[in-house]
């Protein structure tokens, strides 16, 4: 184990204060990086989590300021990227997604380079940068990219693709000492380190409290946040490690999530009861889309009626990857919004 700090940008995001939380429980030093260390609130959960007194380092960077990474990458060993915003509906996709993802990453690689120590950089990415429109008929791997999102279809996808590119492109032109592992991980939901709510944690909720009226074609492959962040540390630890990994367990349609509620006692929640994810209904929903923000019009049309196929075998053989079965993370899931609010608890 190296002695010196791993750097996690980021620090207060959903996976990436589980990769704080996990990487001082292996015994290492963790610098993370926060847009601001004084503000309350994540930064303090951060300084409660054990080992944080003696081996956490909180530093100031944003990835819209040049320049930023550049101190708090020096004398560290690993750098694992996780900062991105992670936003469906914004007013500037632009300005809001791809901006600060992509420079956002340049910065944080050229950071690393001129730190002159680090060896390795993992990469958070996602599987919006391997598929904007999963098709039933094709199985998803490493292989595969995604080249049909665009500043007004699926921005949040456009973000994450032209950000992984852009760290691959760049390893590619300028030879850094250190070399680049990228995990693209599914739909991650799980209980969260800190307060504030995930674009994917949300999904659960909305279903269960009516934003949903009805049972849609909505099928997707979700994975566990505390798993992505061990990913993340295996990628690290395992010295063969290279490429892109996609990082993704279960395959679930709303149908067996609002069935799997209703199973475990949420079915006093506003859980949809009406069908509508026949093709019939998946056609109705699609055109009940455009009346919706422009960011999840795009999410429902590319997704609606669609099951994604995927091959994550090589994380598990090279990694020795082992995911929790997607119904019990969203179990875990349900208790913790209720514990932080963002879902009533009721009697």
């Amino acid at each position: 184990m190296t002695a010196a700090p791993v750097l996690v940008t980021g620090a207060t995001g959903f996976v990436a204060s589980r990769l704080v939380e996990q990487l001082l429980v292996r015994g290492y030093r963790v610098r993370g990086t926060v847009r601001s260390a004084k503000k309350p609130g994540d930064v303090d959960r951060l300084r409660q989590l054990p080992g944080a007194a003696e081996r956490l380092e909180l530093v100031e960077a944003d990835l819209t300021v040049p320049g930023s990474f550049a101190a708090p990458a020096m004398g560290c060993e690993v750098v694992m990227h996780a900062a991105s915003p992670y936003v469906i509906n914004v007013k500037d996709p632009q300005r809001d997604l791809v901006n600060p993802a992509v420079q956002g990453t340049r910065d944080v690689l050229g950071a690393a380079v001129q730190a002159g120590s680090v060896r390795r950089v993992v990469l958070t990415s996602s599987f919006a940068a391997v598929t904007d429109e999963p098709d039933a008929t094709h199985v998803l791997t490493e292989a595969d990219w995604n080249e049909k999102s665009s500043l007004t279809r699926n921005p949040y996808y456009y973000s994450k693709t032209l950000a992984e590119k852009a760290a691959w492109s760049f390893v590619s032109e300028n030879a850094p000492s250190f070399d680049l592992v990228a995990i693209n991980p599914f739909t991650i939901i799980g209980p969260s380190l800190v307060a504030s709510l995930n674009e994917s944690n949300k999904l659960v909720r909305d279903i269960m409290t009516g934003t949903f009226p009805a049972i849609v074609s909505l099928t997707l492959g979700y994975v566990d946040v505390r798993d992505v962040a061990l990913a993340h540390i295996k990628a690290m630890e395992t010295p063969a490690a290279h490429g892109r990994y996609l990082c993704a367990e279960d395959v679930m349609s709303m149908r067996e999530l609002v069935t799997l509620l209703r199973a475990h006692g949420y079915g006093r929640y506003k859980l949809p009861s009406l069908g509508l994810d026949s093709p019939f209904g998946t056609s109705f929903m699609r055109l009940a889309a455009l009346t919706q923000s422009r960011g999840a019009a795009s999410f429902l049309r590319t997704n609606l009626g669609r099951v994604p196929r995927y091959d994550a075998t090589r994380i598990r053989t090279e990694l020795g990857m082992t995911f929790r079965p997607a119904a019990e993370s969203v179990l875990d899931t349900v208790p913790d919004l209720i514990k932080w609010g963002h879902l009533p608890a009721r009697s």
